[in-house]
């Protein structure tokens, strides 16, 4: 009893609590009562602060109780900041607190908390750097990249004084950003490359602690490889994401105890190495994605949700939340390309449920939400619900790359209802490589409906050039089929097969089951116009098969109570579905 009266009275934790804190799984229900247990008993102040701070952390990370965590943390902070000399507890419950409000959509209470802790950190670098870091980074994801820059500037110039390099870093890749996101034209591109270049240099150079440098050196990559994948450059990026894959072999093979910084400002980690491995898995999938490489997305998926779900039963940190909301966003777009729809529907809904949990996590991947549904409408020919779920996403969206891609889903269903979309529908200024092309293919569908052939081939020529350029394999096979097809019509049977058959071969490897589908039936008709029994009968038996995958899946993912989801267009997702009779839409479009 002695001893654990001196523990508690030194304001460090019980061992009672640490023990049930660390247990694996950890013990949380126990781990509180054993804290609480602390309050009654009138500690001193240090104690006292040091319990809330305790309890709030292990209700935040481990429990959906926000409300008293919340408590517990601002009574820490507030009990903290009377005591002299308690920066660990003081500006730990800051942090946390801060991100307890952003978690909430309390941003405008998150801020004001950081600017004090930051205002009386300055003799404490560690916190210092991180408090920040962490303002500036809320910036960011409220688009204000101007205060972002200017705080890391102030970052930067504190980072010279107490040599940390990560500021230095920070605040020309910041920099970068903002000059690509502020700068609507192609030309931004090359403006970015040599600052790229400049932060590369600054890592390599950089002379420390190893795990410190091949923290920064993922840091400088994860940013490269997402900065070419924004600006579709799918095969440019390609040496980047080789590295950035190396690079987090070899910090994973790292421990953290080889080597103690000199530097009490060395101790920041922009992100721990678990869930760094995890966003080297995400980036990889956006890159496969892009890259048409459907399978190997679906294999580190698997692999980015395994470890992810080790992580959550040891914390409950909101990114490892907006990671998986990413992952599924990703695979969920896979699904719907390879004849899955039955699947991508339940992933929907998973989506939804995760936002359900988080109103910042909602705030932030609504309009996606809204996209994904769009792209499910399309795949059961919805079209009227697509047009909703469409429109709903772009009054919620202000992120320039996702608005060019939910305008040319959007115009892809006027094509298809027979509307005449608005040519402003199609002239949008993008950075984006791979959304340029798919404007150019969008033009070349439009121009084949209304039977301008010869306008229709020079878009889709262009498509071609650009998507050959960086490896877009899916619109490749797309464009090559559409090609095929207005060959077909134009009775140069020889060309359309030229265009045919490698759209065939390129849509199986991906696999996209609508493109198969689609050459499969002109390969059926061209050989039978040709004569060839035997390639017709083998063509058409090809799309009958595909028809049968694509009508099952088509009636399942109809039947699914989640279905109801096309009707969502306002508010907060639904929390219960209710269940269909059976399939109300017609496949005729896709047959």
């Amino acid at each position: 009893r002695s001893r654990r009266s001196a523990e508690l009275l030194s304001g460090r934790e019980a061992p009672e609590g640490r023990h049930f804190r660390t247990s694996s799984p950890p013990k949380v229900r126990l781990c509180v009562h054993c804290l609480q247990a602390v309050l009654p008993r009138k500690p001193p102040a240090r104690m006292e602060a040091r319990t809330h701070l305790q309890l709030g952390s292990v209700l935040y990370h481990h429990t959906r109780n926000g409300e008293q965590a919340r408590g517990h943390l601002e009574k820490a902070w507030l009990i903290s900041q009377q005591i002299p000399q308690f920066e660990d507890v003081k500006f730990e419950a800051a942090s946390l607190l801060s991100e307890l409000y952003c978690q909430e959509n309390s941003v405008d209470t998150a801020k004001p908390l950081l600017r004090k802790a930051i205002q009386i950190s300055q003799q404490t670098p560690y916190w210092h750097c991180r408090l920040l870091f962490q303002l500036a980074q809320l910036h960011t994801l409220e688009k204000d990249l101007v205060s972002a820059c200017d705080l890391l500037g102030v970052g930067a110039e504190y980072a010279r004084v107490v040599g940390f390099a990560f500021f230095l870093l920070s605040n020309n890749i910041l920099g970068c950003s903002y000059l690509d996101i502020s700068t609507k034209f192609s030309s931004s591109l090359q403006e970015v490359h040599p600052l790229l270049t400049l932060c590369g240099q600054i890592v390599e150079n950089w002379q420390g602690n190893p795990i410190q440098k091949e923290s920064l050196r993922v840091f400088f990559l994860v940013l490269q490889v997402t900065h070419y994948l924004d600006a579709g450059q799918v095969k440019s990026v390609k040496p980047c994401l080789k590295q950035l894959q190396q690079c987090i072999q070899t910090i994973s093979t790292l421990h953290d105890d080889e080597i103690l910084p000199s530097n009490p400002a060395d101790l920041f980690h922009w992100l721990p190495k678990e869930h760094m491995c995890v966003l080297v898995y995400l980036v990889t999938v956006m890159h496969s994605m892009q890259a048409g490489y459907l399978e190997k997305a679906q294999k580190y998926t698997d692999k980015a949700l395994m470890q992810l779900e080790k992580l959550k039963m040891l914390d409950c940190s909101p990114i490892l939340s907006s990671f998986q909301v990413i992952l599924l966003e990703h695979i969920i777009m896979c699904r719907l390309v390879t004849g899955h729809k039955a699947t991508a529907l339940q992933e929907i809904s998973q989506v939804c449920q995760l936002c359900q949990q988080s109103p910042r996590l909602f705030s932030n991947h609504a309009a996606q939400l809204h996209t994904l549904l769009g792209l499910y409408c399309i795949s059961v020919n919805c079209m009227d619900n697509a047009e909703a779920q469409f429109t709903t996403a772009l009054r919620l969206t202000t992120h320039q790359e996702l608005w060019a891609f939910i305008v040319t889903n959007l115009a892809s269903v006027y094509i298809r209802e027979g509307n005449r979309p608005s040519m402003s529908t199609f002239c949008f200024v993008c950075s984006s490589h791979c959304l340029r092309a798919a404007a150019f293919y969008i033009r070349g569908l439009f121009s084949f409906f209304q039977g301008r052939y010869n306008e229709a081939k020079r878009f889709l020529r262009e498509t071609l050039k650009m998507s050959n350029a960086e490896d877009l394999n899916r619109l490749t096979a797309c464009s090559l089929v559409l090609l095929g097809h207005i060959f077909y019509v134009l009775g140069n049977h020889r060309e359309s097969n030229n265009m045919v058959v490698p759209a065939m071969q390129l849509a199986s490897k991906i696999p996209d089951m609508s493109v198969q589908l689609w050459s499969s039936a002109l390969l059926r008709d061209l050989n039978k116009a040709c004569g060839n029994a035997m390639d017709a009968h083998e063509a058409a038996q090809m799309h009958q098969n595909f028809s049968q995958q694509l009508l099952q899946d088509h009636i399942e993912a109809c039947s699914l109570p989640e279905h109801n989801l096309i009707t969502w267009t306002d508010g907060p997702p639904p929390v219960q579905f209710q269940a269909q009779n059976g399939p109300t839409t017609s496949l005729a479009s896709l047959l």
